[in-house]
């Protein structure tokens, strides 16, 4: 669960240190004062999608600092090289007034990726974008796929379609009318032969670039030898480098029994005639290998220019053009055989849409099983939160357009409900009020969930639309729910916050000119205060007070 979430510097929160417990967690306070900050964070740290805006005006950075307690072995943690014996789980995350996001699990950085991954498996937020979700029949597959846990058959069947769309693609490719075939044969006959006559080896451009730069640079070159070649070998009429050094060790030699010294530098000299012979020998040999053509320079050159005007057409290596050459080959091979081609591959088409609508109907039959069960779940669900002549049904019809199949499978589906007694079931979107579609938001996720590893489900502002019986109705099924999962509601209703095992207050103060938001928890006398408040309005009455002393004794919450 959720024991502490730490906030710095985030919208007009400037520090903060919540505690949760174990239960129903509830948190209250008036519009504008930042009980959508706390939300916010949470999802910040939980690696949702986020804004610099947030970040406290005049700071640098905000940090957002979460500590789960009591964590299973979540499969993330294994697959990331984290060990599951642990007694807290630390996440962190700083927002940079940049852009950047640093994010940190026990202390080891990861992605924001990464974060939101392992965010997923520790908690669950609704929000008011899931009510209006649910206004959509588009996301109506996705519940009951996630309700019936169909991941698996929805892979198969999806595997399978790609398959077979893919072979459509492949024959649609191939079937083009005569004339077009015609055009297109030709195009490629024209580029294979423009390539085949360019005769075109793997790294010439590099080997002719190179060459280019040294037959430019040929008289330069040429000079230098013959010069370094002139000052190390000489010539009839004069000795070079190697002659003379020749003679100081001849010179040196015959003496060097007289001097200790002249000897050392007798015994030095040798190596030094040695490599002067040596770089001789090496000019000699270079300069016969600079064997430069007068007409050389232009045939680079016109080569070079050959494939420029190749590359602008078909690819800017010569070793992309050889590609592209094999493929206009496999190409031009495909069309002049393409009625066998098709005919092959509408051979696998017929096999391979065979297994995409075989996969497809297990996976329809598996839908339609949990479609079943998710309409008794919710009508239930439904029951207790004061909706008791509610009729919730899915509904199914065939997947519409030429194939009958898509990613999602062969099903069209969408929720239906009837909330009296001789109505008609009509789509959810057309008939469910504001109160009614937070009930059954609420059912829903109950259901969803209930089979879940996630530890904490926070609902934020879920009794929109809601109030008196159907309110209380709420905080009940909210409490019931906290009693197997850590739970956080943010309400306005008196009737959900006295049910809450621990209740946190927002408030807004301004201190030297600047905003700020703290939380704060609550005794007993203080949420009298604060429920009546919800009651009454800023002047807290004797008989608001007296109602929210009831209400508080009425949900059994002495503290």
């Amino acid at each position: 669960m959720l024991s502490l979430l730490h906030i710095e510097n985030i919208a007009l929160i400037e520090s903060a240190d919540i505690r949760f417990e174990a239960g129903f967690n509830v948190l209250t306070g008036e519009t504008g004062a930042g009980k959508s900050i706390v939300i916010d964070s949470i999802g910040a740290v939980l690696g949702e999608r986020t804004s610099r805006e947030l970040i406290r005006t005049g700071a640098r950075s905000a940090l957002v600092t979460a500590v789960f307690t009591g964590v299973p072995p979540l499969a993330w943690l294994v697959e990331n090289g984290f060990s599951t014996g642990r007694e807290e789980l630390l996440l962190q995350r700083e927002l940079q007034g940049d852009g950047r996001n640093v994010c940190r699990v026990d202390g080891r950085l990861v992605t924001v990726a990464q974060l939101r991954e392992l965010g997923r498996q520790l908690l669950n937020i609704h929000g008011q974008h899931d009510g209006q979700q649910l206004l959509d029949p588009a996301s109506h597959l996705g519940y009951l796929d996630r309700f019936g846990r169909h991941e698996p058959l929805l892979e198969e069947y999806r595997a399978a379609y790609h398959s077979w769309h893919d072979l459509r693609k492949r024959i649609a490719a191939l079937q083009m009318d005569e004339a077009e075939r015609s055009r297109r044969v030709d195009t490629l006959n024209y580029q294979i032969r423009e390539l085949e006559r360019a005769e075109l080896r793997p790294g010439e451009d590099e080997e002719l670039d190179a060459r280019r730069t040294l037959l430019r640079s040929a008289g330069k070159l040429m000079e230098a030898v013959r010069m370094a070649e002139f000052a190390l070998s000489g010539d009839e009429d004069s000795a070079g480098a190697c002659a003379l050094v020749a003679d100081a060790e001849g010179a040196v030699q015959s003496v060097s029994s007289i001097s200790p010294e002249l000897g050392e530098l007798g015994e030095r000299l040798p190596a030094l005639r040695c490599a002067a012979d040596d770089a001789a020998d090496s000019l000699r040999d270079l300069s016969r290998t600079f064997d430069f053509s007068p007409g050389e320079l232009d045939e680079v050159e016109e080569r070079l220019d050959l494939l420029y005007r190749l590359r602008k057409k078909y690819g800017p290596t010569v070793e992309e053009m050889l590609a592209y050459l094999d493929r206009c080959r496999q190409e031009l091979d495909q069309i002049q055989y393409a009625d066998d081609t098709i005919a092959r591959l509408e051979k696998e088409l017929g096999k391979a849409e065979k297994e995409a609508r075989k996969r497809g109907q297990a996976l329809s039959q598996a839908r339609q099983t949990s479609a079943q069960s998710l309409r008794d779940r919710v009508q239930e669900e439904l029951r207790q939160l004061d909706m008791p002549k509610v009729r919730f049904e899915v509904e199914f019809a065939p997947k519409g357009g030429e194939a009958g199949m898509d990613e999602t499978g062969v099903d069209e589906i969408q929720f239906l409900m009837s909330a009296n007694l001789g109505e008609a079931l009509k789509p959810i979107q057309k008939v469910a009020s504001g109160g009614e579609l937070s009930r059954i938001m609420l059912a829903l996720k109950n259901v969803l969930t209930a089979g879940e590893d996630v530890g904490m489900l926070i609902f934020d502002e879920i009794d929109t639309g809601v109030s008196g019986h159907a309110a209380q109705q709420i905080g009940r099924k909210l409490s019931a729910i906290a009693k197997k999962k850590q739970t956080l509601c943010v309400t306005h209703l008196p009737q959900i916050a006295a049910m809450g095992d621990h209740h946190l207050r927002i408030s807004k103060s301004v201190r030297d000119g600047r905003s700020y938001t703290d939380v704060s928890p609550m005794d007993r006398a203080h949420r009298v205060d604060e429920i009546a408040r919800l009651l009454s309005g800023e002047e807290i009455s004797d008989a608001a007070r007296r109602n929210a002393e009831e209400l508080l004794d009425a949900a059994g919450q002495g503290a």
